[in-house]
C-alpha cells in the first residue's frame, strides 16, 4: 500500500445541529473529489463543541449512535466508497459522552470511542469519560490500514498513543478543539515520533472560540535516508493548516512508514513493561492533587 489519505476537515460549525449534519455532508463530497480514503471532523461536530452546563439541557443536546444525524453519515459513507470519523455529543447513562464512531467505506460501524481523558476542570466534568482505546482494520481501496483514535486532551497524556500502538494502531485519527499552539503541536510530533506511526488531526478553524485551525499530520517517520547510505533526521510533519476554513489533504507514505517500523528503534522494539509499575500506581501525590479530579 502506497498512500492513505486523510482529509482533515476543518471547519467552523453552524447554528444548528441539521445546518452541521448538511455542511458536514458538503465537506466530505468535497473530501471525496479529493481522493481521500478517510474524512475526519474536529471534535463533537454535532453541536459544533457547545455544551450546556445544565444537565438536563446537556442530556437534551446529547444524541444516540443510531441516530438520524450520525446515521446520515454512515449512509454516506457507502455511498461515496470512503471511511467517516464523526463526532457527536452521544446519548449515554448517567451522563453524555464525547464520542467519535468510525464507519467504513462499506458503511460498517467500525468502532465509537469515547474521550478518556476528559477536561474535568471545565464543562467535560459533566460527561461519562470513556474507558477503553480502540482499533481496527481499515479496509481502503489501496489496502488495509489499522487504525485508531484518542480525542482532544487524550493527546496530553503519552499513555493514550502508547495505547493505541500497542494494539497495533499505525495511524491514530485525533477530532480536536482547541488551540493547536506550538507546544500541542509538538506533543502529536512527540507521540508520532516515540511510537512510530502517523497521527492525523482535524481542528475548528479560527473563529470557534478557543479554537485556530491548524490541523496536522506526521507521519512518525523521524530518520530517512537523504542520499544513498546517509541517513539524516527529518520533520514527521506532513501538513499544518493555516487559520482559515478548509479540507487538508494528509497522504501518509504507508510502505515507507511499515519499513520505517520494522528497522528502527521506537515502539515497541525496545521496552520494558516489567519495570514500568509506577505508571499504574493509582496514588497522586503533591503538586499534582486536583479538587476536581475524576478515577
Amino acid at each position: 500500500m502506497n498512500e492513505f489519505r486523510v482529509a482533515l476537515l476543518q471547519m467552523l460549525p453552524a447554528s444548528t445541529q441539521e445546518e452541521n449534519q448538511k455542511k458536514g455532508m458538503e465537506y466530505c463530497r468535497r473530501a471525496k473529489g479529493m481522493g481521500a480514503d478517510l474524512a475526519l471532523f474536529p471534535e463533537m461536530w454535532n453541536t459544533g463543541y457547545t455544551m450546556d452546563w445544565d444537565p438536563v439541557q446537556m442530556k437534551k443536546m446529547a444524541i444516540k449512535r443510531d441516530s438520524l444525524f450520525v446515521q446520515s453519515f454512515q449512509n454516506l459513507a457507502k455511498e461515496l466508497d470512503m471511511a467517516i470519523g464523526i463526532t457527536y455529543l452521544e446519548q449515554y447513562d448517567p451522563s453524555p459522552r464525547n464520542s467519535f464512531s468510525l464507519f467504513d467505506r462499506f458503511g460498517s460501524h467500525l468502532f465509537t470511542y469515547a474521550k478518556v481523558h476528559t477536561c474535568d476542570f471545565g464543562i467535560e466534568s459533566q460527561l461519562t469519560p470513556g474507558n477503553d482505546f480502540y482499533t481496527a482494520d481499515l479496509n481502503t481501496a489501496a489496502g488495509m490500514v489499522k487504525v485508531g483514535a484518542m480525542i482532544c486532551f487524550d493527546r496530553e497524556f503519552p499513555e493514550s498513543a502508547r495505547i493505541l500502538m500497542l494494539k497495533g494502531a499505525e495511524i491514530i485519527l485525533v477530532p480536536n478543539a482547541c488551540p493547536m499552539e506550538i507546544n500541542r503541536l509538538t506533543q502529536l510530533r512527540a507521540r508520532a515520533f516515540e511510537n512510530m506511526m502517523g497521527i492525523a488531526t482535524a481542528n475548528y478553524a479560527f473563529g470557534k472560540p478557543d479554537c485556530n485551525g491548524h490541523s496536522s499530520a506526521f507521519d512518525g517517520i523521524a530518520y530517512g535516508e537523504i542520499h544513498p547510505g546517509i541517513v539524516e533526521s527529518r520533520d514527521t510533519l506532513i501538513v499544518e493548516a493555516g487559520e482559515n476554513e478548509g479540507i487538508y489533504l494528509a497522504s501518509f507514505p504507508m510502505d515507507k512508514i511499515r519499513a520505517y517500523r520494522k528497522s528502527e528503534v521506537h515502539g515497541n522494539a525496545y521496552r520494558h513493561p516489567s519495570k514500568y509499575h509506577a505508571l499504574v500506581e493509582e496514588t497522586i501525590r503533591e503538586p499534582f492533587i486536583r479538587s476536581d479530579y475524576r478515577p
